[in-house]
């Protein structure tokens, strides 16, 4: 009698545990840096209160290969992306310029997936040519050209990839005619910035939603020739996910056009400059964003 009460006491817990695994859910994924994390968030979040169903954070994803793999095979069903990143590194594409026309062609292409691009969050998060604010007022800069006009040459700093990017050096050089003072210096992106604050660099090869962007210390050049391309974010979906909860599509659109640059920057500044947790920033932006609503 014990052993089959035992054994029923197996089944019952093994059917509960069968129960509770085959609840709807919804996967969100993110890259692993903090602007992914910080928008896996939100997008996370989102869902929970507008939906208040199950989500299975997926973060950390090393890095958009790893990400698009997860989200074509069902692994994850939403998760950020740029669509000059989709363009040249899922679809293989020539860089374009058009903001519209790469997300209309990412969009087509990803079709092939069963995959849906949502209307982009906001913000652009293209290179950004940096300078301390200082050295720019001294010398009357405020875009690329100006730089280019400049008697001296750069001391140039870049991530690893900018050399050898087809959206990198070569074209920037090309289109600006920007001199440098020998070869640049390559760095992890996170020194950027101490390097120009030191002086050991001049110029420096940064993101349009850099948390040190925050600071006065600091200025983009604007790119006034256009050179660089766009990188928009927009949350991509599995068709299947937006067939089976017909609510999500609008409940995430509902952040379309909420994060513009100036948002993103200061999101990613609590997290790297404040060290404060992306859960509770994501927190804090949602509430904003319901005030706003309201």
């Amino acid at each position: 009698m014990v052993r089959t009460s035992n054994f029923v006491l197996v089944i019952i817990f093994a059917l509960l545990l069968a129960s509770c695994s085959s609840k709807p859910h919804i996967a969100v994924g993110s890259k692993n840096f903090t602007e992914q994390e910080v928008l896996g968030e939100i997008v996370a979040q989102q869902i929970e209160r507008r939906m208040g169903i199950e989500v299975e954070r997926t973060f950390g994803l090393g890095g958009t290969l790893l990400a698009h793999e997860a989200l074509k095979s069902g692994s994850i069903d939403v998760y950020p992306e740029y669509t000059g990143t989709a363009l040249t590194a899922i679809l293989k594409q020539p860089v374009k310029k058009d903001p519209e026309a790469v997300l209309a062609e990412v969009r087509q292409g990803y079709g092939k997936w069963h995959l849906s691009w949502l209307k982009p969050l906001g913000f652009n998060n293209t290179f950004a040519m940096v300078v301390r604010t200082a050295m720019a007022h001294q010398q009357h800069l405020s875009s690329l050209t100006d730089a280019a006009h400049r008697s001296a040459a750069w001391k140039l700093g870049v991530g690893y990839e900018f050399v050898e990017r087809p959206d990198g050096l070569a074209g920037l050089q090309k289109t600006y005619g920007l001199r440098l003072d020998g070869d640049p210096i390559t760095m992890d992106l996170g020194l950027l910035y101490p390097a120009l604050r030191k002086g050991n660099i001049e110029i420096g090869a940064g993101s349009a939603t850099d948390a040190f962007l925050t600071e006065a210390e600091f200025s983009v050049l604007t790119d006034d020739r256009h050179y660089f391309p766009p990188y928009e974010c927009a949350l991509v979906v599995r068709d299947e996910a937006l067939t089976q909860f017909p609510q999500l599509r609008g409940l995430l659109e509902e952040l379309s056009g909420k994060i513009p640059d100036a948002t993103m920057r200061q999101l990613n500044a609590a997290v790297d400059r404040n060290h404060r947790r992306p859960a509770e920033v994501a927190r804090e932006f949602l509430a904003g964003i319901g005030k706003q609503t309201k």
